[in-house]
C-alpha cells in the first residue's frame, strides 16, 4: 500500500507518518507535499498512490482546489479542525474525515475501511467534485488566505507567491516586500489591510512597521521594556527590529505552535 502524505504542518506530518508504522507497517509513505502547486507537480509526474492523507488547508489554499486541476481518482482520508458536526456530516456523505488531532483507533478505522473498499470489485469513482458546496451546505466557510501578489514593475508585472516572501515592512507610508531573493518590491497595501490576508500559520506581524515570515527568523533575544530583538534574514546585521511588548507573548505561542 502506497500512501501520499498532503499535510503542511511539519509535527502533523510526523505524527501521521509515526501512526501510519504502527497501524499499516507494511505501508510506504511515497511523498509528503505541503502546497496544492506541489501536489499538481507531483500528480503530474509520478504513479498514483493507493491512499491519500490529506490535510484541508494547505500553505497556499484549500487542498479542495487540487480536483480541479488534475484527475485524482484514489481514496482520500482528509484530516481536519472542524467540529464533530461537520465530521459527522462528511463520513454520512461517504467521505473519510480525522479530526485533528488524529487519534490512532481513528486512523485504524479509516484505513480499515479503506482496505474493505479495495477489495470490492467495482471501479473507483474517484473524489466528488462537489466537496466545496457540501462545506458551504453545513455552516462551514474555511478561510482562504492570500497565496500571491500581482505587482507592477515598470512595463510589466511580476508576480510574488506568498511562500516567496521573507518579510513586508512599512517606510515612511511605503509599503515594501522583500523576497527570499532579496528582491524589493513596492505594494499598495496597507500592513493593517494585509494583517488578515496572510496565513496566520506563516506571517506575524511583530510590530507596527513590519510584517515577518517564519523563515525570515534567524536569531532572537530578550530586548529592553519586555520587547524581544530579532534578527531577520537579508537585513543589515545593525538594524534594530523588535518585538513589542504588546505582541511579545503571542509572538512567542505562534512560534510555539
Amino acid at each position: 500500500m502506497n500512501i501520499l502524505i498532503v499535510e503542511d504542518e511539519p509535527l502533523a506530518v510526523k505524527r501521521i507518518e509515526g501512526l501510519i508504522r504502527e497501524v499499516a507497517p507494511e505501508a510506504e509513505i511515497v511523498g509528503k507535499i505541503d502546497t496544492v502547486r506541489a501536489f499538481v507537480r507531483w500528480w503530474q509526474n509520478h504513479p498514483a498512490p493507493d491512499l491519500l492523507l490529506m490535510d484541508i488547508q494547505l500553505a497556499d489554499g484549500l487542498s479542495f482546489e487540487v480536483f480541479q486541476q488534475v484527475d485524482v481518482r484514489t481514496p482520500v482520508i482528509f484530516t481536519t479542525a472542524y467540529d464533530e458536526y461537520a465530521l459527522r456530516a462528511f463520513k454520512v456523505n461517504s467521505v473519510d474525515y480525522l479530526l485533528k488531532p488524529i487519534e490512532k483507533e481513528e486512523l485504524v478505522r479509516a484505513i480499515g475501511k479503506f482496505r474493505a473498499q479495495r477489495t470490492q470489485a467495482e471501479p473507483a469513482e474517484g473524489v466528488p467534485g462537489s466537496l466545496v458546496r457540501m462545506l458551504e451546505e453545513f455552516g462551514i466557510k474555511p478561510v482562504s488566505y492570500k497565496s500571491r501578489f500581482l505587482i507592477k514593475q515598470g512595463g510589466r508585472f511580476d508576480v510574488v507567491e506568498t511562500t516567496d516572501i521573507l518579510y513586508i515592512y512599512a517606510d515612511d507610508k511605503v509599503v515594501f516586500l522583500v523576497t527570499n531573493q532579496n528582491r524589493k518590491y513596492i505594494i499598495d497595501e496597507t500592513l493593517d489591510e494585509l494583517d488578515g490576508k496572510l496565513d496566520p500559520r506563516l506571517f506575524f506581524r511583530i510590530n507596527r512597521k513590519y510584517i515577518c515570515h517564519l523563515s525570515a527568523i534567524e536569531r532572537i533575544e530578550p530586548y529592553f521594556n519586555g520587547r524581544l530583538r530579532l534578527w531577520l534574514r537579508n537585513r543589515p546585521a545593525d538594524e534594530e527590529i523588535s518585538v513589542s511588548r504588546e505582541r511579545a507573548d503571542s509572538f512567542k505561542s505562534w512560534l510555539n505552535t
